[in-house]
């Protein structure tokens, strides 16, 4: 017989694309072909106008306008040109210029800082707290006068943590610093208001949503931000990003970004009831594990989960059926386990211990309980191993 598919819990590292979002994106893979920026025809006019349709449905989500949005490949493109289109507006008038970001970073945010240092910034890493959150005195003691951008993740890819994004903002407007964050996991997730939470830019991903990959997006609060842009060309969206744009990619985000604002609250509550079902029927079996990151500032479809001192290994063995990664897409194989998870304070082996549950829209009930299943036999007491191996 063929092979069941295995459970998805692994929405963090990437999330099936709704099938609304893949019917709204057929036509432009098909008859609508035109390039937006073709304005002398029908064919460029309707791509122009499908972009722009995609661009009031992403603002809508996170309440902003329209023109603050800017299309990029993917929240990694985003997160580059903030940090190093920065950087070189202020290397290239001969200043070197102070940034600030956290320890729990995902790594292309990590990567880009050290690249801006290669290019005469300065940078300042803060650690995190048990939680894996930056503490607002911690951030006031690393701000300095050429301090000119500070970044920190929204909501945190492994250990689902979500940041105290305005009294950081706060912090840093009070010293005229740009704040960018990092949602690729919290949009469409939690509610967000960049107005309200003080946000100036912030990094966004359509397949993190349920949209399709390679399409992302940066919201660029006041359009005479100094950013040097990454790639130049033809001046498409606002000079800031050139290149012929990807429309069947854009209207699928657009399409993703409606659908998870009509469904925020209820979805958000579901996912909730699921994981406190995943875990109260872990403690049904016995089974030993702690919690990382904190239950009350985290989001709804991220459980971290330590298991002792077990090693991953038997992870992906044991784990038959289910399909949970160890720690990030980006980090796996890396020797020493995460570098989110020991900044958090766990030992090597315990990071190396951790498995990453990630619930979403298409989860069901029946999933979550047939998951505990497989990973209370993985980790629950001895004898209740021993018995599945014997039955």
């Amino acid at each position: 017989e063929p092979m069941k598919e295995p459970i998805y819990l692994d929405y963090n590292a990437t999330t099936p694309t709704d099938p609304e979002v893949t019917k709204a994106m057929a036509p432009f893979l098909a008859d609508d072909f035109g390039n937006p920026a073709s304005q002398g025809h029908s064919f460029g006019w309707k791509a122009s106008y499908a972009v722009e349709k995609a661009r009031k449905q992403l603002a809508a989500l996170i309440g902003a306008d329209a023109t603050q949005i800017v299309w990029t490949s993917g929240a990694t493109e985003s997160n580059n040109m903030v940090i190093l289109g920065r950087t070189w507006a202020e290397t290239f008038e001969g200043k070197k210029p102070h940034l600030i970001t956290t320890q729990v970073e995902h790594k292309c945010i990590l990567e880009a800082f050290t690249q801006a240092e290669k290019f005469g910034a300065e940078v300042t890493v803060l650690p995190v707290d048990s939680d894996g959150r930056v503490q607002p005195d911690t951030l006031k003691a690393a701000i300095k006068p050429n301090t000119v951008l500070a970044s920190f993740i929204l909501v945190n890819n492994e250990i689902g943590s979500i940041n105290p994004i305005k009294e950081l903002s706060a912090i840093c407007h009070e010293h005229n610093i740009l704040v960018h964050t990092d949602a690729a996991q919290a949009v469409g997730k939690i509610e967000i208001d960049v107005n309200d939470m003080g946000i100036d830019l912030m990094s966004m991903s359509g397949h993190k949503m349920y949209g399709p990959k390679g399409i992302g997006a940066l919201f660029v609060k006041n359009p005479k931000v100094k950013l040097v842009p990454l790639i130049v060309g033809g001046q498409q969206e606002s000079g800031l990003r050139s290149g012929t744009l990807n429309v069947p990619g854009i209207v699928g985000f657009g399409k993703a970004a409606e659908l998870a604002s009509d469904h925020l609250t209820e979805e958000s509550e579901r996912l909730t009831q699921l994981r406190t079902l995943l875990l109260d029927e872990l403690n049904r079996c016995g089974c030993q594990y702690k919690i990382n990151g904190s239950m009350q500032h985290r989001v709804a479809g991220n459980i971290s989960l330590c298991f002792g001192d077990i090693g991953t290994d038997l992870l992906t063995l044991k784990l038959q059926g289910i399909a949970v990664s160890s720690s990030s897409a980006c980090s796996s194989g890396s020797v020493t386990g995460s570098y989110v998870l020991s900044s958090l304070g766990l030992s090597p082996t315990e990071a190396r211990s951790t498995i990453r549950i990630g619930i979403g829209r298409f989860t069901q009930r029946e999933d979550i309980l047939a998951a505990a299943k497989i990973i209370a036999a993985a980790f629950g007491p001895d004898d209740l191993s021993q018995q599945d191996q014997n039955a």
